[in-house]
């Protein structure tokens, strides 16, 4: 019996609603066998981050080497990298193990507005881990951060779509969640605009969507999927775990990562 099987590359969330614990559920959830690489730890609830330690970029390579050399990987999901020097550590090893679809969240503040990516890392992030994505998916705050403009609107998600493009990722998917209107995704793979469209829920329960969605995404790449169907059963995956989210503490809810289940 062949597994297919997933690394993902991010920091911990306490919480256990987004990070590392939420892509391992996703993984779950998607049966896909998962594996971890922890970049850091987080103090954190659903109220925000209340610390960050960072892990040794050093002990990252180390755990990078461990999976890889001995389970392997059919996808890769890349979530936090908070500073340079871990950011060029994942780069390193995953370009030393050879080629696999690479998911890059390009995680840089979280729900709560905490910053989760050090500004001098930002150079380094565009720098060394954009070229090795098979797909980035910042929404509109990161998308705005990375083409350098304002992204409000569909028209300018396009236009941030392309710019990012241009810095190395094979395919960039700007995330709609923070429109005004739908929640309306939007796929550029450098020919053509794929958009992906769910209602809007009036819900609270969105700890950890990010995080859920490109975990998805790579389960999907790690089944054999093509990119554009990863990303549509990924789309239906979140949407319906919001709408079947729990309020799990004071802050912001947490998604029902095994919705079909419980």
């Amino acid at each position: 019996m062949t597994v297919p099987k997933a690394l993902t590359i991010a920091g911990s969330d306490s919480g256990g609603g987004a990070g590392i614990q939420a892509d391992l559920k996703t993984f779950s959830a998607f049966r896909v066998f998962g594996t971890s690489v922890l970049t850091a730890l987080t103090a954190q609830n659903s109220v925000g981050v209340h610390g960050v330690f960072n892990v040794p970029p050093e002990f990252v390579a180390q755990q990078i080497d461990a999976v890889l050399s001995d389970i392997g990987a059919d996808a890769v999901k890349i979530g936090m990298l908070s500073t340079a020097p871990i950011i060029r550590a994942v780069a390193g090893r995953l370009s030393a193990h050879g080629r696999r679809p690479v998911v890059l969240d390009p995680v840089m503040i979280a729900k709560s507005g905490d910053p989760l990516l050090q500004l001098d890392a930002r150079a380094a992030l565009i720098a060394e881990m954009l070229p090795l994505a098979e797909v980035v998916t910042p929404n509109l705050h990161e998308a705005a951060a990375l083409a350098d403009m304002d992204v409000k609107t569909e028209a300018e998600m396009e236009e941030a779509a392309r710019r990012i493009q241009a810095l190395g990722p094979r395919n960039v998917l700007v995330k709609g969640g923070h429109l005004e209107d739908a929640a309306t995704d939007i796929l550029w793979d450098g020919r053509a605009f794929r958009r992906y469209t769910a209602p809007r829920l009036d819900s609270p329960h969105t700890h950890g969507t990010g995080c859920t969605l490109s975990a998805a995404i790579a389960a999907g790449l790690a089944r054999g999927q093509a990119l554009g169907d990863a990303v549509e059963e990924a789309k239906r995956y979140v949407t319906a775990a919001i709408a079947g989210g729990f309020q799990a503490g004071r802050g912001v809810g947490a998604l029902r990562h095994f919705v079909e289940r419980w």
